[in-house]
């Protein structure tokens, strides 16, 4: 039998947040760089479907952890870290 109080509660919004974030990091990985392949034309001297699956990629997976980590820190200020005072 499991404890009442030592489930975790989950809030709606924070498994919306993930919910919604998990599918654009989906689409992100998938959709963009499957379709990526058909953009031909030279950028750098490298092809700019690279650029796209390559460095965009990391550079939106970089802005899901920022958006994530602002949110949360909103929808839960109790457990976030208290900044010192310098």
């Amino acid at each position: 039998m499991v404890d009442p109080q030592a489930q975790e509660k989950h809030d709606p919004r924070v498994l919306a947040l993930k919910a919604g974030l998990l599918a654009v990091w989906a689409g992100i990985s998938f959709v963009c760089s499957y379709f990526a392949r058909d953009l031909s034309f030279m950028v750098g001297g490298w092809p700019f479907s690279y650029w796209v699956a390559a460095q965009g990629a990391v550079l939106a997976f970089i802005a899901i952890v920022v958006v994530y980590a602002t949110v949360m820190r909103r929808l839960a200020p109790e457990d976030s870290l208290e900044q010192p005072d310098a």
